[in-house]
């Protein structure tokens, strides 16, 4: 019984000892305010669901059946399309030159570069946001050249690059050859719609 009484006045000495040294914590806190901060609004359009994402320069309207998606890094306008779930379509602000970004989605296919302007010229055109690019097809094995070696067969592109106001604009589809094949004109007809925002 002795041991049950000393434990209590040495518990209450230590309690008493530990609320002396308590200090007030204040936390403060500046941030901008987020998308988790604001009201979810219902039927929103793309660009306001995706609203932490940089406004694209460019517009355009895209098939009902293209998923869209947020803009990434390099890719202003972004889509996803096919019944597989692998066709790409984006659109980006590149750098280079027309020829040199034409190659390299050559490459990708393993075909051999255009190294001259007249064979450059021959290539079939299509108008970008009001001047002539070129429209550009390729099928076989692709390798994106982006991390991965491995080329996918099976695959094709159709897009268009075109040098806009001092930049180079190019819009690329990537997927399955039958899905890419399908999806042409619905592409041809994205690219007439495109315009760059006010």
């Amino acid at each position: 019984m002795k041991k049950i009484f000393l434990y209590v006045p040495v518990a209450c000495l230590l309690l008493a000892a530990c609320r002396k040294n308590e200090k007030a914590l204040v936390v403060e806190e500046m941030r901008p305010v987020t998308t988790v901060d604001l009201v979810t609004k219902i039927g929103a359009t793309s660009e306001e669901r995706f609203r932490n994402a940089k406004p694209s320069p460019i517009q355009g309207q895209a098939p009902d059946n293209w998923l869209v998606l947020p803009s990434a890094q390099f890719r202003e306008l972004n889509y996803r399309f096919g019944a597989s779930g692998l066709g790409e379509v984006y659109v980006t602000i590149a750098s280079g030159s027309v020829g040199e970004n034409l190659n390299r989605w050559r490459k990708q296919f393993g075909l051999a570069p255009i190294s001259s302007q007249e064979d450059l010229s021959k290539l079939e055109k299509i108008q970008v946001l009001g001047v002539d690019g070129v429209w550009v097809v390729a099928n076989g094995s692709y390798a994106s050249g982006m991390g991965s070696t491995e080329a996918k067969s099976g695959y094709a592109l159709a897009g268009a690059i075109a040098f806009v106001d001092s930049k180079i604009i190019t819009i690329k589809m990537i997927g399955l050859e039958a899905e890419v094949e399908q999806e042409k004109p619905a592409l041809k007809k994205f690219i007439e719609s495109l315009k760059m925002a006010p």
